[in-house]
Order: structure tokens, then C-alpha cells, then sequence
């Protein structure tokens, strides 16, 4: 079985997975990382969202030997030690979650987005597309435009 180092949330980790293994399975099942989450396997829930060399991508149809070398973020790499990210912050001063199983993914979409836009639209954010049961969207809007303020402080 083949080998694969991969840096996750800042530590650079090998694994031995066969290479079309989903690379969810490898970050949850190998390596304990339970913050993606597992909801479609087919990407269109969003629910596993991590970053890939800070692009949003779904772990649960990306191969691990794609991922190989590369810097892998989830939600448990965002916080520095005790200090929020600025979109963990926001999530918490709008209240978005309710049962909280498509937090982790709205929030590492909303941090690639951030990235790429300082001061997203509502299209921009819409645009987002993470399938929530509970229905947060007008709070994970307005925690997206709060965290844009935070991070522009």
C-alpha cells in the first residue's frame, strides 16, 4: 500500500492508504480528525468542506493521492491556540448553528471565500451553496459579513 505525507492543520503526517481512498476517510477514520463531516459522499452537501492549499475542496470526493504534499486545513487548524479564527468569532456572536453537523463546512467555505473576497456580496455568499437542514442561511450571511469587519480590524 502506498504512502502519502501530507500537512494537516500545520503537522505533516504520513498515512498508508490505497491512492483512490477519499481523502475524508483518511483525515477521519486514520487520522482522527472528526471536523469534516461525512453527508452526501458525492459532493453536494459541503458538509466535509476543508481547505486544499487554501481553495475550498469536499475531502469526501478528493483521493488521497491528490491530496499528497499538499497542505490540507479543517476546521480543528483555524483557531490560533485559544484565539478564534474571525469566522469562528462571527459564528458565534450571530448564533448560526442549531444542530451544528454543516457548521464545520459553511465556516471553511466561508474562510476560502474571505480569502478571495474581502467584502463579499450576498451573491458571493449565496453562491456558498452548503446544504443546511435547520435552515441558518440569514445568520450565516450576517456572520460571514461580521467576520469580513473582523478581519478587516
Amino acid at each position: 500500500m502506498p504512502s502519502y505525507t501530507i500537512e494537516v492543520n500545520g503537522k505533516n503526517l504520513t498515512v498508508d492508504a490505497p491512492e483512490d481512498m477519499p481523502l475524508l476517510w483518511v483525515l477521519r477514520d486514520m487520522l482522527g480528525i472528526t471536523g469534516p463531516k461525512y453527508g452526501c459522499g458525492i459532493n453536494v452537501c459541503k458538509a466535509c468542506t476543508s481547505l486544499l492549499d487554501g481553495e475550498a475542496v469536499r475531502p469526501c470526493s478528493v483521493k488521497v493521492s491528490t491530496a499528497a504534499g499538499r497542505k490540507v486545513t479543517t476546521i480543528e487548524g483555524l483557531a490560533d491556540g485559544e484565539k478564534l479564527h474571525p469566522v469562528q468569532q462571527a459564528w458565534l456572536e450571530q448564533d448560526v448553528p442549531q444542530c451544528g453537523y454543516c457548521q464545520p463546512g459553511q465556516i471553511m467555505n466561508a474562510v476560502a471565500l474571505l480569502s478571495r473576497s474581502s467584502d463579499p456580496s450576498d451573491e458571493e455568499i449565496d453562491a456558498i451553496e452548503n446544504v443546511c437542514r435547520c435552515g441558518t442561511y440569514p445568520r450565516i450571511r450576517a456572520a460571514i459579513k461580521r467576520a469580513a469587519e473582523l478581519q478587516s480590524d
